[in-house]
């Protein structure tokens, strides 16, 4: 009798210790997913604000909205949610009350992830500390502020579908495939958007202006795109922050700090394959000549105030200086990233690979907009290489931009 108990009291512990460890799995596979859907960015207050606990203004074209808080508050967060409420917000862009959450809170990309995966977020997110914090997510002014109309819109732009590999692909590309078009949801900056904010799927990762950044082309494009990067370097980019031709500022810096750098390598390079593959648009175009007054005085400029870090070659210095030679964000057809760095500097992320974070000073107090605009048309036509060229007007239109901007 004593062995018959004890027999099943070694089987209950067995089994115990088996649903502990599932438990736990599901958890990491949340834990993970949440990461590189770069949840903690948009849901919590930087520097200071509580994690996951919603309140931070998200700019977009039409007016910000502030995200929500989703820690497992019964009152004030996700912790009354079902299952199926948690599913329908992330997949469907549905809240529990039948409202329509506005492509801010990306439910078109996520809606790619499996039920599976979904509720192993939300199993990590249970074991996030609660946080009282009531948050009025919807500051946008009328009509927009207008829930019902993303009916509309989701019938133009959303289709729900899970992500179905390709079985001409490789699996390394389809994870990458996955990752790109689903967590990571990398077009809801990366694609253009039209007039009302749905994708141009004809242009699929060819870069888009938000937040007065150039979200560049990553597409395997030669000229503005990825097309001179190899695997390996867009792989080490979303590590570390850097690689030989640049280094993460603005928004990209935000997403590789709390996102892709806590990623796998194998994830990192599933990406970067599953990128090296997309078309780009293989346009041409022919560099200004050096005769060119702007290329004539860009050049002064660019040897008296740039060549010191980025060299006279424009190669700059692996990991420290970015390659203005090699730097697709510089040749973009639209200049506004290139642009914001000279007249308002930045700070590169550091991560635990590259930690120093070095930076770009501002020279809006040193350069007028003529001869920024010069130097600009400089670095994107010098070294082979060929961009439209900038004008003065676009440059004071971006200066008067920023002049309001606290970020």
């Amino acid at each position: 009798m004593v062995g018959t108990i004890a027999g099943i009291a070694a089987c209950a512990t067995f089994a115990d210790m088996r649903t502990d460890l599932q438990n736990f799995a599901e958890i990491e596979k949340g834990r993970y997913l949440v990461s590189a859907a770069d949840c903690i960015a948009c849901h919590t207050v930087w520097p200071n604000g509580a994690r996951f606990a919603g309140g931070r203004p998200i700019e977009t074209p039409f007016g910000n909205i502030v995200s929500a808080n989703i820690t497992p508050d019964r009152e004030t967060g996700i912790g009354s949610w079902s299952d199926d409420q948690f599913d329908d917000a992330v997949r469907r862009g549905v809240r529990p009350n039948g409202q329509r959450l506005y492509p801010a809170m990306p439910y078109p990309y996520y809606t790619r992830m499996s039920r599976e995966d979904v509720l192993a977020m939300r199993a990590y997110l249970k074991t996030v500390e609660p946080v009282r914090n009531p948050v009025v997510t919807n500051t946008l002014p009328f009509p927009f502020n207008i829930r019902n109309a993303m009916r509309v819109w989701n019938v133009l732009f959303f289709k729900e579908e899970r992500f179905k590999a390709d079985p001409q692909k490789s699996d390394t590309w389809n994870r990458g495939a996955f990752l790109v078009e689903g967590p990571g949801h990398c077009g809801a900056c990366h694609t253009p958007k039209n007039f009302l904010g749905g994708d141009k799927s004809g242009e699929y990762l060819r870069g888009f202006n938000l937040q007065d950044w150039f979200a560049p082309d990553i597409t395997n494009d030669e000229r503005t795109g990825l097309g001179r990067w190899s695997v390996d370097e867009i792989a080490e980019f979303l590590k570390s922050g850097h690689n030989r031709v640049g280094a993460a500022v603005g928004p990209m810096a935000e997403e590789v700090m709390h996102a892709s750098s806590a990623m796998t390598e194998s994830d990192l390079k599933a990406i970067a394959t599953y990128l090296k593959d997309q078309p780009g648009r293989s346009d041409k175009l022919a560099p200004l000549p050096e005769n060119n007054p702007q290329m004539v005085a860009g050049e002064a400029i660019y040897r008296d105030q740039c060549a010191a870090c980025h060299q006279i070659d424009g190669k700059g210095v692996a990991r420290l200086f970015p390659s203005l030679a090699d730097s697709s964000m510089a040749r973009a057809d639209d200049p506004t990233s290139l642009l914001r760095l000279v007249l308002r500097g930045s700070r590169s992320v550091a991560t635990k690979e590259e930690p120093t974070a070095p930076g770009m000073p501002s020279f809006a107090w040193q350069m007028n907009d003529e001869q920024i605009a010069a130097v600009a048309t400089y670095v994107r036509n010098r070294w082979g290489n060929p961009a439209p060229a900038v004008s003065s007007p676009e440059v004071a239109k971006l200066r008067s931009r920023l002049a309001t901007r606290s970020d």
